[in-house]
């Protein structure tokens, strides 16, 4: 793990200990200063109306650990205020400050005989809120922290050592120490180390980690091969030529480490409107103090017989602020991003942060990577066509009984082998209850196909190249088998006998709600681009059943990063839907990452939203359900500014000034109650919302 992510585990685990240590004391303290007024019990020196002092002295003392652990609130807020810079910390250090403060003056107050004083503490509301702070700021850092586990993942894929050729020999060594021009020994199952060149030996390469192409590539001398992907079969020798950080693999562990953490972070609506709240407030509180200190040693203005010009102007100063208390403001966003990403859950999307769903409903363009996304991810059979001079060319579905006598010969020669297409040949005969037969002989022929004898049946299945190699005639079957690859499908060839009997055409199918779900993210004024590792006939087959209008084929994962780059060139907003491991640097590249669920565990780690069910109509969904969420904080934000605005002036003696009541910090601290109950009831609005 890189140092930063090291840094950044250090520090949830530092704000999960202060976290606890906070709601340790945050909850007793609450519950002893709310017992009284719901009538719950508690120790009798604790009551408010028999021990006054000590209901005080003790809800202070709960208070200050809590502080302790959110001092950080504090001086960076107080920071932001100095500069002229306030943010949500500014906000929140201020209110709780005043509620502290207010408090200790009526702590005071009981101690000089005022024991009524014990009804107007707010050392409760500040530890709440503090605490509800940390565990927002903790949960934020843990959405964060994800980064380190998808690169440790990344790792995890290269193997530890390699086998080095010397004088004809072979010697294990420790990855690290493979040199460039090192010669290489890979059997088959085991992991490519680092990125080379093939010397000698043909095989077949699964690179579907890399490139996203669900069909193995096929490796002879001359071609290139790359750390982390894995040999299936045949015995290959390769020539080292980039190791250690400079091959693919650590190319895109570089590529998700720089796009996180250059990801540059979305402005809280609630900062940028404490930003403009806060100097306001502090203006009104530090005037209205000042006005009425000043009209009340002048003999202006009549206040309360019992109170002093000075006592006068700090209970208007404080209410100002206590009403300013951010309580609503403070639960506006969070009360409905939680309710959101909750809704998604329900529906089998995960949103793994309140700023993955604020930014989603700003996308411009939703770029789909194809294998596994777009498409299932896994070859079928989609074609079993017959070809020979007695039944010509004609489709399996006239002529069953032989197209199935025809599949039963074919399946049966490759259960000795584990390539992927031999493998969903054999799938489709289980699918169709065909039982397979003994194997006399088989030979694997890497990069071509197979040999084998069933039943005393010569049966060879393979690509063309194959059929060149026996001189098997095609017939009108090569142009059938033309047609296929237009279509994006990869033929198996078969010949019995020694002839050719039939074609085999085996693909990656769209998944039934592709279509739809492009229909729909285009319909809202949103481009969609497909990018992947596929070749363009593939690419260009499936991007147009799907209703893609623009393509990208061929591309290796840099590349993939690079496109997601350029499209946010103007300030667009870009996402990117995907499932491997190919796709993590563009994941993590885009605006926003949606990973499907069945996808890679890097992949799933390096998104900001995982799609659990793996259906293409849950991305249009998300967008859905950001913009409804968006909507109530918005919403929650008003209400949470409007109880502050139309307490303000009656706080700062606007009626009072006129023959009006002044207001009593309690109905204060009552407003606040009022804002915030009002945002929480909104925000349970989302949960009754349609996002299909």
């Amino acid at each position: 793990m890189s140092c930063a992510s090291c840094c950044a585990h250090m520090e949830i685990k530092l704000l999960k200990r202060k976290l606890l240590f906070a709601a340790s004391f945050t909850i007793p303290l609450f519950y002893i200063a709310m017992a009284p007024m719901f009538s719950l019990p508690v120790p009798g020196f604790f009551a408010p109306d028999k021990a006054p002092f000590l209901y005080a002295f003790i809800q202070l003392c709960l208070l200050i650990p809590v502080i302790i652990a959110g001092i950080k609130i504090y001086t960076s807020g107080f920071k932001k205020i100095f500069f002229l810079k306030p943010d949500m910390d500014s906000l929140i250090a201020i209110g709780t400050t005043a509620a502290v403060n207010f408090s200790l003056y009526n702590t005071f107050q009981i101690i000089i005989g005022n024991h009524g004083a014990a009804k107007s503490l707010y050392f409760e509301t500040a530890a709440v809120i503090i605490t509800l702070v940390l565990l927002g700021k903790t949960l934020e850092n843990i959405s964060r922290g994800r980064t380190g586990e998808a690169i440790k993942k990344l790792m995890s894929l290269s193997p530890k050592t390699a086998i080095i050729i010397e004088n004809g020999k072979g010697i294990q060594i420790p990855i690290d120490k493979v040199k460039p021009g090192h010669i290489i020994f890979i059997k088959p199952g085991m992991k490519i180390p680092v990125d080379g060149i093939v010397t000698e030996g043909i095989s077949v390469i699964d690179e579907s980690m890399l490139t996203g192409e669900s069909i193995p590539a096929d490796k002879k001398a001359g071609d290139s091969v790359y750390a982390g992907t894995i040999n299936c079969n045949g015995i290959i020798h390769f020539k080292a030529e980039k190791t250690g950080s400079e091959t693919a693999l650590a190319q895109i562990i570089k590529l998700i480490e720089n796009a996180q953490n250059s990801k540059a972070p979305i402005a809280r609506l609630a900062d940028i409107a404490a930003g403009h709240f806060v100097p306001i407030v502090c203006v009104i509180a530090f005037v209205s103090a000042i006005f009425w200190y000043a009209a009340a040693s002048a003999g202006f203005v009549t206040i309360p017989h019992s109170q002093s010009a000075l006592e006068f102007s700090l209970i208007i100063f404080i209410s100002v602020l206590v009403i300013s208390c951010p309580c609503a403001l403070g639960l506006a966003t969070p009360t409905a991003i939680m309710t959101g990403t909750g809704k998604g859950i329900e529906n089998g999307i995960l949103i793994k942060s309140g700023q993955a769903l604020e930014t989603i409903c700003k996308i411009q363009t939703v770029v789909f990577d194809k294998t596994g996304t777009i498409t299932e991810g896994k070859l079928v059979v989609t074609d079993v066509i017959i070809g020979n001079s007695e039944w010509g060319v004609g489709n399996w579905k006239d002529s069953s009984d032989i197209q199935n006598n025809f599949l039963q010969l074919a399946a049966s020669a490759e259960k000795g082998s584990e390539h992927p297409l031999g493998l969903a040949i054999i799938k489709e005969a289980e699918k169709r209850g065909i039982e397979l037969s003994a194997l006399k002989e088989f030979k694997a022929l890497p990069g071509l196909g197979i040999e084998a004898v069933i039943n005393d049946v010569p049966v060879i299945t393979g690509n063309k190249k194959l059929m060149e190699k026996y001189n098997i005639t095609l017939g009108k079957l090569e142009a059938v088998s033309e047609r296929l690859a237009m279509e994006g499908k990869t033929t198996v060839f078969a010949a019995i006998h020694g002839k050719i009997s039939g074609i085999i055409a085996v693909a990656d199918v769209i998944k039934k709600n592709s279509k739809a779900a492009v229909g729909k993210i285009q319909s809202t004024g949103i481009d969609v681009l497909m990018i992947t590792g596929d070749n363009r006939f593939t690419a260009d087959a499936i991007s147009k059943e799907a209703g893609i209008k623009r393509v990208v084929s061929e591309v290796f994962p840099q590349d993939k990063a690079t496109i997601i780059k350029n499209l946010q060139k103007g300030n667009r907003k870009v996402a990117m839907v995907g499932d491997g491991l190919n796709d993590a640097p563009a994941l993590a590249q885009a605006d926003i990452g949606i990973a499907i669920g069945s996808g890679t565990d890097v992949a799933l780690e390096a998104a900001d939203i995982v799609l659990m069910r793996n259906d293409p109509m849950d991305v249009p969904a998300a967008v859905n359900l950001s913009k409804k969420t968006m909507l109530i904080i918005k919403q929650n934000l008003f209400w949470a500014f409007g109880y502050n605005a139309l307490g303000i002036p009656v706080a700062a003696g606007v009626l009072y000034l006129f023959g009006g009541p002044l207001l009593n910090p309690m109905f204060a601290a009552a407003a606040m109650c009022l804002s915030s109950i009002s945002v929480l009831l909104n925000a349970l609005r989302i949960k009754r919302f349609a996002i299909y």
